[in-house]
């Protein structure tokens, strides 16, 4: 059985980048197709940002039964498409015939210990011409105390991400998000090393930081930045 850790806090505090999620909801959302499976969709808050009704099914993956609960209640009073549902367990819950388009790890992989058989057993449940998605914080060397206190085991680099690769998959996609979040991340692990960031933190990089991302990001190639986007699809 794999292995999350979350906070809760952390889960609010995010959910209020809205910024953040329309950036790279733009840069994966090409790949989405019919059948989506988001492995790990905590309180909804990316099922919220991410889906936006045109796929026919959206299955929100969560192991914590309280999580699910909100989800549920989210579904119930409209907050998220009606063509959400939820289960509650890990890949490893899913029948061996139960396949999608679009399998989804936003910030999640980092919390999974065994990240390469988990993308395995991910891309086990991938239709044809399906996509394996994953978003997660990059740069070992960025690593503080604030990934450590939310569970993070590791941060990605384009090699240590590309290494996971699953067999029979093709890595078609990977790129850096984020180059100037690159600057207050740096700052946070050299001066500040606060263990979680305030919501006015938050709420500044998301509103004046992002949005300079999103242009530097397309100057500079998607080079560097402070978050990894890798896409696989069946060989």
């Amino acid at each position: 059985m794999s292995s999350f850790a979350y906070i809760g806090s952390e889960l609010e505090l995010f959910a209020q980048a809205k910024n953040w999620k329309s950036y790279y909801k733009s840069i994966i959302s090409p790949f989405f197709g019919e059948q989506v499976l988001e492995v790990g969709a905590g309180m909804g808050a990316t099922t919220e940002a991410l889906c936006s009704g045109n796929s026919k099914r959206w299955v929100c993956l969560e192991p914590d039964d309280s999580f699910v609960k909100v989800m549920d209640q989210a579904i119930q009073n409209g907050s998220l498409p009606t063509i959400c549902s939820t289960r509650l367990g890990t890949i490893q819950s899913l029948g061996k015939y139960e396949l999608f388009d679009t399998i989804l790890y936003v910030d999640v992989l980092e919390h999974i210990k065994d990240d390469g058989i988990e993308l395995e057993n991910a891309a086990e449940h991938l239709l044809p011409n399906g996509s394996l998605i994953v978003l997660s914080p990059a740069h070992q060397w960025l690593f503080t105390p604030f990934d450590q206190a939310i569970g993070h085991y590791r941060r990605y680099s384009k090699k240590t991400l590309s290494a996971l690769t699953p067999k029979n998959c093709v890595l078609e996609k990977i790129i850096y998000l984020d180059s100037a979040g690159i600057l207050l991340s740096t700052a946070n692990r050299i001066l500040l090393r606060q263990s979680m960031p305030t919501r006015s933190q938050i709420l500044f990089w998301d509103q004046r930081i992002v949005p300079i991302s999103k242009q530097l990001d397309t100057i500079f190639n998607f080079s560097f930045g402070k978050s990894i986007v890798g896409i696989w699809r069946p060989a």
